[in-house]
């Protein structure tokens, strides 16, 4: 069940990527010193990104213990 392992790992990949580009985004407009509407609107859009990123990571998780357990 390799061809679900390597796919999985690398949706698992792009997910933390992701998520480290939301650590790094978020902190870059927390340091920006933009008014306290306009932060709140950017953390809104990074949030978007930040829960697709987690729900990709989650689901190439999960094709990797599909194929180890099917393996």
């Amino acid at each position: 069940m390799t061809y679900l392992i390597w796919p999985g790992a690398f949706l698992s990949l792009l997910g933390v990527l992701g998520l480290v580009w939301c650590v790094i985004k978020g902190l870059s407009i927390r340091r920006s010193g933009a008014s306290d509407d306009q932060m709140r609107l950017e953390l809104r859009k990074l949030f978007t990104v930040n829960f697709a990123s987690l729900g990709l990571s989650v689901l190439g998780l999960a094709l990797v213990i599909l194929g180890i357990s099917l393996g």
